[in-house]
């Protein structure tokens, strides 16, 4: 691997998966593979951070290939973290449409999803490239307008819906994704700029998210991930629902 700055942040269990999944890409010729989200923003923690990849191949991603990318990424299922490897495959003809989705491997999985202008202008801003070609030299720049309206339109039309169906705040992946990605959203809105998971997670306090529920969230993270009672589970979906609702609805109205 080369480019982007020194990983020595990262260790050895993901740097020996990323070396030994782009050896395993080179059939496919890769004209870059590039990090983004916590890898490449600084706030990676390994064995708990998921590896968000984005693969650039000359194409076409036709079945034959997409049977090749599943085939790469099982061979990789006895690595330690290659659950947590997620990898969305581009190529020259269709890295221009923010909307259009892309093969992608995740959950152990193919699906097929977008490129999002979040994810496009982290690549601008700090991704990190890993083989080939800079986001830059391939991918086209990410307009304000067209980053701010999407950073709106996710929280009004996936995120405000799903607060009200309780049962999913009951999980610690709703809580930590839908409380960090309101604060991102919130400064990206009022700043026009990226932050990481940790900045999020030092905003909440100052948005007026639930303090104890803020706390919970930084022990998982950073400190002891061990759950606790189901009385607590129930108590933190209603106080992160409660707040969440009215807080998205005042971000939508002021800028959407």
């Amino acid at each position: 691997m080369h480019g982007g700055r020194p990983r020595t942040d990262w260790g050895m269990p993901t740097e020996a998966l990323l070396d030994r999944f782009l050896r395993d890409l080179a059939p496919l010729r890769p004209l870059a593979l590039w990090a983004h989200g916590s890898l490449a923003g600084g706030d990676y923690q390994e064995g708990r951070s998921d590896l968000d990849l984005i693969a650039v191949v000359p194409g076409p991603l036709g079945p034959r290939q997409a049977l090749r990318v599943a085939r790469t990424h099982r061979a990789l299922r006895a690595e330690p973290l290659a659950a947590r490897l997620h990898c969305s495959y581009l190529t020259p003809a269709t890295t221009g449409d923010p909307g259009r989705s892309h093969l992608t491997w995740a959950h152990d999985s193919l699906l097929r999803r977008p490129v999002t202008p979040v994810t496009r202008r982290e690549l601008h801003d700090f991704g990190r490239v890993l083989h080939g070609e800079a986001p830059a030299a391939l991918l086209p720049p990410v307009p304000d307008r067209q980053l701010t309206g999407f950073v709106v339109r996710d929280q009004r039309d996936y995120w405000r819906p799903a607060v009200d169906r309780r049962r999913r705040w009951r999980q610690d992946a709703w809580v930590d994704l839908g409380l960090l990605t309101f604060a991102r959203a919130t400064v990206t809105l009022r700043e026009g700029r990226l932050i990481s998971k940790k900045e999020a997670l030092d905003e909440l306090p100052r948005l007026g998210a639930p303090a104890e529920v803020v706390q919970d969230v930084a022990r998982r993270r950073y400190g002891d991930p061990a759950p606790r009672d189901g009385a607590w589970t129930e108590r933190r979906a209603g106080l992160t629902r409660g707040y969440l609702g009215p807080a998205i609805d005042a971000l939508v109205a002021r800028y959407g």
